[in-house]
């Protein structure tokens, strides 16, 4: 299988490559295009995603379960659902805290107070391609729960050129308070699988 940074690099010149834009994947979204299949829309790419194992999908229903009794009407708390990036990046996160605002019915929320990846086998992508992107569009905040190790990378204070000021880890045993909310604190055994 090849993907587009090979191509560009060896194949055809760059000029050449027309990436795929965010409305454009919508429509094909609508048109039933990639019903069997997900994927995600990156940097005008079309990314497909793993299946998830049952680590990554208790650490986002625990995450969730705790988002939505915490934040309660003062946030739009969605899980797995699309996030309108930029024109040319559609991510699917696993937890989007938009502003209570900005709950629609006919678009994805293009601002975030918090975004979460829970990884596993996609931690590549999270720190890499996912913190860039997230870095240089309207989210205040990132988070990667690390299932492997139990731990959750932190990333603030972004300087839209997909720059992060602030990195920070938090494992086992400590909590994290949303910048957003600093009401709200997280415990991180909460969210990531227990010692065996």
């Amino acid at each position: 299988m090849w993907n587009v940074s090979a191509l560009e690099a060896h194949e055809v010149a760059p000029e050449r490559i027309r990436p795929l834009r965010r409305l454009e994947f919508e429509k094909l979204v609508e048109l039933g295009v990639f019903e069997d299949e997900r994927v995600e829309l990156l940097r005008g790419a079309l990314v497909t995603m793993p299946p998830t194992d049952p680590s990554h999908d208790r650490s986002v229903s625990e995450l969730a379960k705790l988002l939505y009794a915490t934040l309660s009407d003062r946030a739009d708390v969605r899980v797995q659902c699309s996030f309108a990036a930029s024109d040319d990046s559609e991510p699917l996160p696993d937890l989007v805290v938009a502003p209570a605002a900005s709950a629609s019915w006919t678009a994805h929320p293009d601002a975030a107070l918090l975004v979460v990846e829970v990884a596993g086998t996609s931690l590549r992508k999270d720190r890499g391609v996912k913190a860039v992107l997230y870095g240089s569009v309207a989210v205040r905040e990132y988070w990667i729960v690390n299932v492997s190790r139990g731990t959750v990378e932190v990333f603030r204070s972004r300087d839209g050129d997909g720059n992060w000021a602030t990195r920070l880890t938090f494992g086992r045993g400590d909590t994290i308070a949303i910048e957003a909310f600093p009401d709200v604190a997280i415990a991180v055994d909460r969210i990531v699988p227990p010692l065996v």
